[in-house]
């Protein structure tokens, strides 16, 4: 029997006050001083830890400073220097051809919308709304695996589908708790939602996770 969405959002409100204060308030983990360098990094960061992704981009920002650079550089020789990153091929795929629509399209800079974003080659939903957030101020639920993971462990959602998921946890949320709500899930989904096994002993949001009485 599902429960009713005034009773979902009840949950959700308690789930979010808790974890809250656990993690920290920054926009994004990833280093970087221009919107640009940001969709860099996040197109970068796909199945690659954050602090990875740092280390490689260090040196990277200063060889690649304009979408101009990225698509001059032969292939090989930019597959070599995000290969620390892992995909480095389709990852290098994805920034020539993402470079390549900017200056088509956008004179070379960076739009603060998700309908302009997702029209570039390599951009997705997740990757539109992990910039948007942290460059622009502009709310958005970025569906990751962790938060893809806990939405369904936590009776958030029952779809699979990643942009059903997104409209799922807006419906349920205020708009200027999306981006943070997005965080929360990835923080306890890294340190205590794991994917083999939810460490229920150890989670404050137990009481009000339906899979924890499974």
């Amino acid at each position: 029997m599902h429960e009713s969405m005034q009773k979902t959002k009840h949950r959700l409100r308690l789930i979010y006050d808790l974890l809250d204060p656990l993690y920290p308030r920054e926009k994004t983990a990833l280093a970087y001083n221009t919107p640009f360098q940001l969709l860099v990094s996040t197109i970068l960061s796909a199945r690659c830890a954050d602090k990875q992704v740092n280390m490689t981009t260090k040196d990277l920002f200063q060889k690649y400073k304009t979408p101009k650079d990225y698509v001059s550089a032969p292939i090989a020789q930019l597959e070599k220097d995000i290969r620390p990153t892992g995909f480095y091929k389709n990852k290098a795929k994805a920034l020539k051809g993402c470079c390549q629509g900017l200056i088509e399209h956008y004179g070379g800079e960076i739009p603060a919308t998700m309908e302009e974003l997702i029209k570039l080659p390599g951009v997705g939903r997740k990757t539109a709304n992990c910039v948007l957030g942290a460059a622009f101020d502009i709310p958005g639920v970025v569906v990751d695996t962790h938060v893809k993971r806990l939405s369904l462990r936590l009776g958030l959602t029952h779809n699979q589908n990643p942009d059903k998921i997104e409209k799922d946890l807006e419906k349920l949320l205020p708009k200027e708790r999306w981006r943070r709500f997005s965080d929360l899930l990835i923080y306890h989904g890294r340190a205590v939602c794991k994917a083999r096994k939810p460490d229920h002993e150890h989670c404050v949001i137990a009481p009000y996770c339906p899979s924890n009485s499974i």
